[in-house]
């Protein structure tokens, strides 16, 4: 028997960061995502395999259900093979009956995104995995990964969402309208660097400040993006919010950093210095990105799930 699992890559629009001290985000998932393909095997191991889009395989590995349950730590050179028994670990703390099986589990993963545009690779895995064991995929990224969840929200989701940490750091989820008459004018460009999230998290925890004032203002900015207002009122918004993160982590913007000379928009998305970043333009902004060695290019239809 064979059951397939599919979840939906992620790009926060506003709320980077200060999400985790509750600042109310507006997150879209992606046209791209993972699935899970899982499979019996006689032999009480796991067999897995992970392709990337090209079909190319990117991970491969092969786990005694010991290893998962006494959660064997491997050598730093093996730390792919150690976060997915850390995963699997705590799916197994959530849902005990995952090793009693009588037989073993051939996994193959597949995205639908090169893993090097940071749509989502891990909340992908962990929501399918939860999707498979039916253990609550929020707590399993606690436990694993940690970070806000809003990417496992997008993972859940067909359309756009707000998401916001209450007081005891539960999550909620509200699905919104997000069509504003001028996604002919957002674009998507790729950085041609993945960032990794978790270390940019904790960067950010260690520039802690008195942010109440600003998570007010975030969380206004994002209840007026989903108002979907016109495009210059847009734009006006998201610059701002460029400017509150980037005196909280004292970084130059994206756009003063490498496209000071743009007449647009430029917006980062998730952790700030890779992935892609939205651009809100006037006219096409191609040819500028490529002239300037950035190819990847998306328009909104391309890359947002409607």
């Amino acid at each position: 028997m064979t059951n397939k699992f599919y979840s939906n890559g992620k790009l926060l629009i506003t709320g980077e960061y200060l999400v985790l001290n509750g600042a109310k985000a507006l997150a879209l998932p992606t046209k791209f995502g993972q699935s899970l393909t899982v499979s019996s095997l006689v032999e009480k191991k796991i067999f897995w395999t992970s392709f990337d889009t090209d079909k190319s395989i990117w991970f491969e590995t092969e786990l005694s259900f010991e290893d998962i349950v006494l959660r064997k730590d491997f050598e730093e050179e093996h730390a792919i093979k150690h976060t997915l028994v850390e995963i699997l670990h705590q799916a197994n703390l959530q849902n005990p009956n995952f090793l009693t099986s009588e037989t073993g589990y051939k996994i193959e993963t597949e995205l639908t995104f090169p893993r090097n545009w940071g749509l989502g690779t891990s909340s992908t895995l962990i929501n399918n995995i939860a999707q498979w064991l039916q253990i609550d995929a929020f707590e399993l990224l606690r436990k694993s990964f940690g970070g806000s969840g809003y990417d496992i929200a997008c993972a859940q989701h067909n359309s756009a969402i707000t998401y916001q940490l209450n007081a005891e750091e539960k999550p909620i989820v509200e699905v919104v309208d997000f069509t504003p008459n001028y996604t002919g004018n957002i674009f998507f460009v790729y950085l041609n660097k993945k960032q990794n999230s978790r270390h940019a998290i904790k960067n950010y925890m260690n520039k802690q400040q008195f942010l109440t004032k600003k998570t007010a203002t975030i969380s206004e900015i994002t209840n007026r993006m989903v108002l979907s207002p016109n495009f210059e009122i847009t734009t006006g918004l998201l610059d701002h919010h460029e400017i509150i993160l980037s005196d909280i982590l004292e970084l130059e913007t994206v756009k003063e950093r490498l496209f000071p000379d743009f007449k647009g928009t430029i917006k980062s998305l998730g952790a700030w210095g890779g992935d892609f970043v939205m651009v809100l333009s006037k006219e096409n902004p191609t040819h500028y990105f490529t002239s300037k060695g950035y190819d990847t290019i998306l328009t909104y239809e391309e890359m947002i799930l409607i």
